[in-house]
């Protein structure tokens, strides 16, 4: 998952960004199609932007995979890490797109949230990792490494008040090694890495997830579906419906998606795989709900 993808048209296999196009049109889903997009802004095809981790495929992998009808538009999806996506919406490049709760203050003018598909929840945050054994209050004035400073794990360990003495920037898959090197004193690793870190010889310096939840009463808000105003209110709620159909092909039959969800998820193994669609799928994918609401503006705005 190191790479910028977009989907290939040949089965499910993964080509890099420019190369190729799935469309997503399909007879199998047009349950009041007329009705949900007579007040939306449609065009022939909707970029989607999205991570190429279990939680998105699963949550996405029916509509990427043609089970969803999206007439009369196809969806073009890229896949991509979440630093490279929030860039992707601050150049305003996709019609809808994953990105970090922390970023949405940068491109809200642009985009509007939508409330299903996204990523909240509780024992789901980003945790602050090193090579030796260290308190939070150890960390100012060390070397840390982060996966981007537009991610919600960055704004987490600033709400934390932790003060660095340098900030290195790298990929979220090379945060670990880059502790395990010691490039950086510590790490702050999120998706598959609060899983994993142990396997690497790291502690764990503080869940910031947990931190959150103890102080504040509310989820972690990490990433959310955006998607452009200009496609109007008609079209946020087609897209919505369409993310909420999508989660429920999935749970009705999760194996059809497994061969999809691997190939994307590349280097995890199974049970990695699978204690992250438990971890970072809840029940705020459906609908943020006012509680998930309120946990994005207490963090947004700190």
């Amino acid at each position: 998952m190191k790479d910028h993808y977009s989907l290939s048209p040949v089965g499910n296999s993964l080509a890099r960004a420019g190369e190729g196009r799935y469309s997503s049109r399909s007879g199998a889903d047009k349950t009041s199609r007329n009705a949900d997009t007579r007040e939306a802004t449609m065009t022939e095809s909707i970029s989607l932007g999205l991570s190429p981790c279990p939680n998105d495929t699963y949550i996405f992998g029916a509509l990427l995979q043609g089970r969803i009808d999206t007439s009369p538009s196809s969806i073009r999806p890229t896949l991509a890490d979440v630093q490279t996506l929030n860039e992707m919406a601050l150049r305003s490049e996709p019609d809808v797109v994953k990105i970090s709760v922390a970023a949405y203050g940068r491109v809200s003018g642009e985009y509007e949230l939508l409330r299903s598909g996204g990523a909240l929840g509780r024992g789901c945050g980003p945790v602050l990792v090193s090579g030796r054994p260290l308190a939070p209050s150890d960390l100012t004035g060390l070397r840390i490494a982060v996966p981007g400073r537009l991610t919600t794990a960055f704004l987490l360990m600033q709400r934390l008040g932790a003060e660095p003495r340098e900030i290195l920037e790298v990929s979220y898959e090379r945060v670990m090694p880059a502790v395990v090197a010691k490039e950086a004193d510590a790490g702050l690793v999120i998706h598959e890495g609060r899983f994993t870190y142990p396997a690497h010889g790291l502690h764990k310096v503080l869940d910031l997830g947990s931190w959150w939840e103890e102080t504040t009463g509310l989820p972690v808000p990490l990433g959310v579906i955006a998607a452009r105003r200009s496609l109007g209110e008609g079209f946020r709620a087609w897209m919505e419906e369409r993310i909420r159909r999508s989660l429920e092909e999935a749970e009705r039959a999760p194996d059809e998606l497994w061969p999809f969800i691997r190939d994307c998820a590349q280097e995890m193994d199974q049970a990695t795989i699978r204690e992250h669609i438990d971890t970072f799928v809840t029940g705020f994918t459906r609908d943020m709900g006012p509680e998930g609401e309120e946990a994005i503006q207490r963090l947004v705005r700190g």
